[in-house]
């Protein structure tokens, strides 16, 4: 990644000096690993300054835009949190909030918006939206979720097993993804695997693999940081793992008829007792959330009307039980979203 070289200044007690004025957060392949190991260094450093009390409002001043083309729960409240408690002020556009997309391009809600904020978010489809955003308005971008990439849900992931780690180092770190990884949560949990070196394995059947392209990129990154990159479909791969994730099975912007296919082809890839239990006694669920876990959603009833699953990806038992993580990972997209825009736009 080409960015700003680190400012001198530091970001609270202890903290290292990770001020960078003007990076964007696109994707993961942007940053080399000492890029993306600061960011979860800051973001730990802000989380403990919080909880002891002694926040520094490095973000006093500040304006930030959050464009949402699709909704969400985790992302505009870590957003709108991390801005308040840093002394930023937060706008939110909801999917009928601007003309973007609609009567206005996205290059020219860039220039309008970059002409007004100092920093936007954008939650959105295509990928293609957030880079345009970022070369065209002139402050600094976060992607809050596209369909290829998920940045921030990353650095929280990240720092959340971090944390269940009992203090070893990234390179001993070991997780599986089960599911579909052909979108935005299979490809950036490769990709971040190898970014830090840590054991990623990828699991689903091989028509749900991420693409090539993909892959290759891993692979690279990888080769230098001594990652160890597994894709199979064979659910026995979580074997040894420290963290097993998985996602819904259909993403937003997909078909209700896409459901029988894709429960066709991942019935035998559900997380429940019993592949938590092949992970092994110490393993722990994480999951991005929201998850079909249960029937307590509208999608949830359907499922078990239809095809007498009751928790979909997942089992409601694995959800609910005491190796699941999953609420310490939502919490933690506030302090790692807050490094982000720290980083970008702190003033010592």
């Amino acid at each position: 990644m080409t960015s700003p070289t680190a400012s001198p200044a530091t970001a609270g007690d202890g903290l290292p000096a990770l001020f960078r004025p003007g990076q964007h957060l696109l994707k993961e392949l942007d940053f080399a690993q000492r890029e993306w190991r600061d960011l979860l260094d800051l973001a730990a450093g802000l989380k403990a300054a919080k909880r002891e009390g002694r926040e520094v409002p490095y973000l006093r001043g500040r304006n930030i835009a959050l464009l949402f083309a699709k909704t969400s729960t985790r992302t505009r409240c870590a957003f709108e949190v991390a801005a308040a408690d840093q002394g930023a002020h937060t706008v939110y556009l909801d999917p009928q909030g601007s003309q973007m997309g609609h009567k206005e391009s996205v290059a020219d809600t860039a220039r309008v918006l970059g002409g007004m904020f100092d920093g936007i978010e954008y939650r959105g489809d295509l990928q293609s939206n957030v880079e345009i955003l970022a070369e065209r308005s002139g402050v600094p971008v976060f992607n809050g979720l596209t369909d290829d990439w998920h940045p921030t849900q990353m650095l929280a992931d990240t720092l959340t097993m971090r944390e269940h780690s009992a203090g070893r180092p990234d390179s001993e770190i070991s997780y599986a993804y089960i599911g579909d990884a052909r979108f935005n949560m299979g490809r950036s949990l490769l990709v971040n695997g190898a970014i830090l070196g840590m054991d990623v394995r990828i699991i689903a059947p091989r028509e749900l693999w991420p693409a090539e392209d993909v892959v290759a990129a891993a692979r690279g990154r990888a080769a230098e940081t001594g990652a160890r990159i597994t894709l199979t479909e064979d659910t026995g791969a979580v074997e040894g793992a420290g963290f097993v994730h998985t996602d819904i099975w259909v993403s937003m912007g997909e078909p209700a008829e896409a459901w029988a296919e894709r429960i066709e082809l991942l019935r035998d890839y559900r997380v429940d007792a019993a592949l938590m239990d092949a992970a092994g006694p110490d393993a722990k669920f994480m999951h991005c959330l929201p998850s079909f876990h249960d029937l307590g959603t509208e999608v949830g009833l359907r499922i078990h009307e239809q095809f007498g699953l009751e928790g979909i990806e997942v089992s409601d038992e694995v959800f609910e039980g005491p190796r699941s993580i999953v609420f310490d990972q939502a919490a933690n997209r506030m302090p790692t979203i807050k490094a982000a825009m720290v980083s970008a736009l702190g003033r010592a």
